[in-house]
């Protein structure tokens, strides 16, 4: 959803699905059962960059797409010590392709596994969304030990860029109770911008399209839209600041 409103912004965008279940992929109508063009058949080098990218139905948006292939990678790629730098060497050759991306979203699976770890050790920077839940925030100082080992290790250059929260609502205690003590903890990591419980975003995906681009006027698609808007002027201030 945030690619997709980053797109309508006009920004040129794209997203790798690291994640074997391939949401992100079925959710902009794509298949994660297509055997050829997926993101396991490039990280065995089976195929290059270029034959895998594939147009969405959004202006200025591509996918990587997923497949179910990839949940084995870790043990495929058990004897190769440098195993967690794949995705990046590959990022890495294809610059040309890479450079003409204003942003690169990986997906990443929802558990800090070989896939994960490739993710984390080619980015430049983390976006973490948070459901505000109580167990929620447990996970989070779980991936910060690991974000810190990974920069010790692997990926010096690696930052948080924000923390968004999701699910949010209202009505509920808890939800204010996980925005708050968020925000004391991350202080100024935690965007603004804040993800509410909304029907039309779980709808949205079994109709292979964002939310953003299924009801733009629904309340999710709003805080998504207004978080694009947040992001871009983050950059802009990285920027200037750099």
């Amino acid at each position: 959803n945030l690619a997709t409103a980053l797109s309508i912004l006009g920004q040129k965008n794209l997203i790798i699905d690291l994640d074997p279940q391939g949401n992100a992929t079925t959710g902009l109508g794509k298949s994660n059962n297509d055997e050829s063009k997926n993101i396991y058949n490039l990280l065995i080098k089976k195929i290059n960059l270029k034959e895998g990218l594939q147009k969405t139905d959004i202006k200025n948006l591509d996918i990587f797409g997923s497949n179910v292939n990839l949940s084995g990678l870790e043990v495929e790629t058990a004897n190769d010590q440098n195993r967690a730098f794949i995705l990046k060497e590959i990022l890495n050759v294809n610059s040309e392709i890479i450079n003409r991306y204003d942003n690169i979203f990986i997906d990443c699976p929802p558990s800090l596994s070989l896939l994960t770890i490739m993710a984390l050790v080619s980015a430049n920077e983390i976006l973490v969304p948070l459901q505000t839940e109580f167990f929620a925030l447990e996970g989070i100082t779980q991936l910060i030990k690991t974000i810190d080992r990974i920069k010790v290790n692997l990926n010096p250059k690696l930052s948080i860029r924000g923390i968004l929260l999701t699910m949010f609502d209202k009505r509920n205690k808890l939800s204010s109770q996980v925005d708050k003590e968020a925000r004391n903890y991350f202080k100024d990591k935690v965007y603004q911008s804040v993800i509410p419980r909304n029907v039309r975003l779980s709808e949205a995906p079994s109709h292979g399209q964002p939310c953003v681009a299924y009801d733009k006027t629904c309340s999710g698609s709003k805080a998504y839209l207004k978080l694009a808007e947040e992001f871009r002027k983050q950059k802009k201030e990285i920027g200037s600041a750099a």
